[in-house]
């Protein structure tokens, strides 16, 4: 999807603090040492100040440039002798951040884009880089920016260069979804995300806060999925907002507000929070209890837990406890069957936020997968035990992958016959599912969201329940 942006001011002749060599200077970071794009380009717009408009086009260039790689070098290995790996980090990185420019920003000047390529490779290089920059530009302008592909393709080849994924990951896609699901997920995974935020129900409303949002130029709206969720487009960043620090809204994508709305936690009950921080998901739980009761929140990270610990308190929660520790060790920690509804957010390959972090798929291999995989059903395992006789466990990941979804409930269920899917859901929540024809009737008690259904992070979620009674 070509990404376009009107009116805005370039700054083709920016200094050293420029949006491009900001983005030149992560690009080469991430290259040369593996460092997290996202975490990297913080700390450098931090460094350069940059004015909002700038710092928007540098965050779109890092991005756009990791998100559509394979393409890139694909393109630029038929113009470069030795690419990519013959070629210095600092000139690959500087060469596909300029042609990401050039073929999916179609709003910046061509002239501009060459003319900072060059200047930057002045700066950094010698006069030998700086002419191969001009040539492959000038040469890409010439012969036209988006060439076609190669005929006789497979399916999952065309899609892995026109939608730039690994073809591994694209045939496994097929595999499982088929090929107009796949290149679906594929083309869905290079939209830019979307803003959402959770109303805390304790400090505000929906209809207030939509309205008060779009009094402030928001194009905000009602999220389609969750009754708690809002979308807000040219807001800028929503934590940066009065709504947040006031403690009426948590910013939060709509798929991940679901898991613990399937919860379904009762004011008055004992919940457990397995894998915790940042805290969205328990502030939520905390909210749907109306703050009655008790929410355990576990994170293996005392840093991460003091994530938990700021969000509770910013949004006026008191019934949240939070404790360090491994998840698995839980039931020893807390006592077996003492908990009326647990909820693992499992760690896993991250499959369904590429469009937040398009590293991922990139960084990720079939082996990360298997093993997460195991480590999925062993913290199943074990955090079932806190389960009270006809209480709730809900299970969720942020992956599209069905060996960590739907083949670890089966294989779960297997191992645990006192458990079995719940498909006493919300019926606000099956609504939403139902109109997007995600919730078949009968309901089976899980689901899989994909990027393209909402324009949301891909998602699962099953809840279990435990035979006997509360």
């Amino acid at each position: 999807m070509e990404r376009k942006r009107g009116g805005r001011r370039d700054r083709a002749g920016a200094g050293p603090d420029g949006p491009r060599e900001v983005a030149w200077r992560v690009l080469t970071r991430v290259e040369k040492e593996g460092a997290f794009s996202g975490i990297e380009l913080g700390h450098a717009l931090e460094r350069a100040r940059l004015s909002r408009e700038d710092a928007s086009l540098a965050t779109e260039i890092v991005y756009g440039t990791i998100q559509r790689l394979n393409t890139i070098d694909w393109v630029l290995a038929g113009r470069v002798k030795g690419w990519p790996d013959r070629v210095e980090p600092g000139v690959r990185a500087l060469l596909r951040l300029s042609y990401y420019q050039l073929r999916w920003l179609s709003r910046v000047p061509p002239y501009a884009v060459v003319n900072e390529a060059v200047r930057l490779a002045k700066k950094h290089g010698h006069p030998g880089v700086a002419g191969l920059v001009n040539a492959v530009l000038r040469g890409l302008l010439r012969d036209g920016v988006a060439p076609p592909l190669p005929d006789g393709l497979s399916a999952a080849e065309r899609i892995a260069l026109e939608h730039s994924h690994p073809l591994w990951l694209v045939e496994r896609w097929i595999s499982e979804y088929g090929v107009d699901t796949a290149e679906a997920i594929c083309r869905a995974n290079n939209e830019p995300p979307r803003q959402s935020a959770r109303v805390n129900p304790l400090r505000a409303t929906r209809d207030r806060l939509l309205g008060e949002m779009r009094e402030a130029g928001l194009d905000a709206r009602p999220s389609r999925l969750s009754e708690a969720g809002v979308t807000a487009a040219r807001g800028g960043n929503l934590a940066a907002t009065p709504w947040f620090s006031a403690g009426q809204i948590t910013v939060q994508d709509e798929s991940s507000m679901l898991a613990a709305a399937a919860a379904d936690p009762r004011p008055g009950s004992v919940v457990v929070d397995c894998c915790a921080a940042p805290g969205g998901k328990t502030t939520h739980l905390a909210e749907l209890m109306e703050d009655r009761g008790l929410v355990i929140a576990n994170d293996a990270h005392p840093r991460k837990a003091e994530l938990i610990r700021r969000h509770a308190e910013r949004l006026g929660l008191s019934c949240i406890r939070v404790v360090t520790g491994d998840a698995g060790d839980l039931p020893e920690r807390l006592g077996p069957e003492s908990a009326d509804a647990v909820l693992l957010d499992a760690p896993c390959s991250g499959l369904g936020v590429i469009r937040r972090k398009p590293e991922i798929k990139w960084n990720k291999s079939a082996r990360d997968i298997a093993a997460l995989a195991e480590l999925q059903a062993k913290l199943l395992d074990r955090v079932q035990a806190l389960v009270k006789p006809g209480g709730v466990l809900v299970y969720s990941t942020c992956t599209v992958a069905r060996e960590e979804n739907e083949d670890n409930v089966r294989r779960f269920l297997d191992r645990h016959p006192s458990f079995s899917l719940d498909p006493a859901w919300p019926e606000s929540l099956l609504a939403s599912l139902r109109k997007a024809g995600l919730a078949a009737d009968p309901f089976p008690g899980m689901v899989q969201l994909l990027p393209h259904h909402f324009g949301s992070d891909g998602f699962f979620i099953a809840r279990f329940r435990r035979e006997g009674r509360l």
